[in-house]
């Protein structure tokens, strides 16, 4: 009996294998669970961890505070993140994975929505402000920091005045659903690059593509 409750309450091993903590990465899109926010701009994050995916051939797993995923990409080890937490609490999932896989906050990159850029266009920094967006504000005051990896897609601000709400948790029009895809390749290469070439030289080559 005391072997079975010591099994169920077991802490889960560290999902990465790498020991190098400097080869070890943690991209995180943020996202609300449940079906009525899928294809939503708002979770932008999710679906580019989830093309990502297909391209790379992996598969997420529900786990603590999230839905998380591993792959490899040129010696580096990445684990991906989808924090089920809801978006006004992102900071509990990124805090507790970085903690469990020891991955340092310079290789953590935070994939969000930006009312702020056009449709499509994508942003790469390394520090700034929440920009109003709860998710960001939460990981912020988590974590204690404004200077980490955010990469911003943007969904363009096509709403009236008071209608934020409405169009962030709106799903895409018939024109970004045509040029989605391609948007979602550049998106998944700049993850790539992230992890390899480093955050300076993956903004030079791709901020405002």
């Amino acid at each position: 009996m005391f072997q079975l409750f010591k099994a169920f309450f077991r802490i889960p091993k560290q999902l990465l294998e790498e020991t190098d903590t400097m080869k070890k990465f943690l991209v995180v899109g943020l996202g609300n669970i449940g079906s009525e926010y899928e294809e939503t701009r708002h979770n932008i994050g999710f679906k580019i961890l989830d093309f990502l995916s297909e391209q790379e051939d992996f598969t997420f797993e529900s786990v603590k505070l999230g839905a998380v995923a591993t792959f490899k990409h040129k010696g580096r080890s990445i684990l991906c993140l989808k924090p089920s937490t809801y978006m006004n609490l992102s900071g509990k999932a990124v805090k507790y994975w970085m903690e469990k896989e020891k991955i340092p906050l310079e290789n953590v990159l935070i994939v969000t929505d930006d009312i702020n850029l056009d449709f499509g266009t994508i942003r790469l920094k390394t520090k700034g402000s929440d920009g109003g967006h709860n998710g960001l504000k939460d990981i912020q005051n988590t974590l204690q920091t404004s200077q980490y990896n955010r990469f911003r897609f943007g969904v363009g601000s096509e709403f009236g005045k008071g209608k934020q709400v409405d169009y962030v948790l709106g799903k895409w029009n018939a024109d970004e659903t045509k040029h989605l895809s391609e948007r979602l390749c550049k998106a998944a290469d700049l993850i790539r690059s992230f992890v390899f070439s480093g955050v300076k030289n993956t903004m030079n080559q791709f901020n405002g593509t």
